[in-house]
C-alpha cells in the first residue's frame, strides 16, 4: 500500500477544497489514489467538494513588492471568489507572504504542472546519468526523489515557505483558503531582478 504524503494531501485539498482529516481519511481508503479519493470525499461530501472546485475565482489583488535596497521587485495576481475577501487583512496579509516568497526563493513556475516537458527530460538524464551502474529500481526511485527536489526549487507551490520550512507555500493556500472561506488561486507572477 503507498504511504500517504503530505503533498499528496495538500494537493487533494488544493483540488477539492474539502477539511484535512476528510481529504486524508478518503486518500487512506483508496490506498494513495488521488482520482479514487476524490470519488470517495464526492460520495462522503456530496456537491459540497464539487461546488468549491468550480466555484469562480475572478476577484482577487495584482500585489506589488520591493525589497529593501531596490534590487528586487514582485508582481503576483492571486484570485478568489469575492471582492469582500480581496480587501480582507487576511487575503492581502496572504498575497505580501507570496511576494516575499517569490523574492527570496525565485521560483520560476507556479505549479508543476507548467514546468515544460523539455525541462523535465533534462533533469531526468542528469539524474539518471549520476546514477550509473546501479540497479534500474534504485535508477528509477532516485529519479522521482530528484524531480521532486526540482519541483521544491523552481515551483512556487512545492517550495517550503520562507517564514515556516515546515510548511509548503501550497499549505498555505490551503490554510488561507481553509480560513477565508473561499476557493482562493495563485494565477501568475513576475520576479524582477536588477542586472539579471
Amino acid at each position: 500500500m503507498p504511504t500517504v504524503t503530505t503533498s499528496m494531501i495538500s494537493e487533494l485539498r488544493e483540488k477539492t477544497g474539502a477539511g484535512l482529516l476528510d481529504v486524508k481519511k478518503a486518500l487512506d481508503e483508496a490506498q494513495g489514489n488521488p482520482e479514487e479519493a476524490i470519488t470517495i470525499l464526492r460520495k462522503k461530501l456530496g456537491s459540497k467538494i464539487d461546488k468549491l472546485a468550480s466555484r469562480a475565482t475572478k476577484e482577487g489583488l495584482v500585489h506589488s513588492y520591493i525589497h529593501v535596497g531596490g534590487k528586487v521587485g514582485v508582481l503576483v495576481e492571486i484570485n478568489c471568489e469575492t471582492d469582500f475577501v480581496a480587501k480582507t487583512d487576511d487575503f492581502k496579509a496572504f498575497c505580501q507572504d507570496v511576494c516575499l516568497q517569490i523574492a527570496a526563493a525565485s521560483p520560476s513556475y507556479v505549479r508543476r504542472e507548467e514546468v515544460p516537458e523539455a525541462d523535465l527530460a533534462k533533469e531526468r538524464d542528469i539524474a539518471a546519468a549520476q546514477m550509473a551502474g546501479k540497479p534500474p529500481a534504485a535508477v528509477q526511485k532516485i529519479v522521482e526523489g530528484k524531480l521532486e527536489k526540482y519541483y521544491s526549487q523552481v515551483c512556487l507551490l512545492e517550495q517550503p515557505f520562507v517564514k515556516n520550512p515546515d510548511k509548503m507555500i501550497k499549505d498555505i493556500l490551503s490554510e488561507n483558503v481553509g480560513k477565508l472561506g473561499e476557493n482562493m488561486v495563485i494565477r501568475r507572477f513576475t520576479r524582477y531582478q536588477l542586472g539579471a
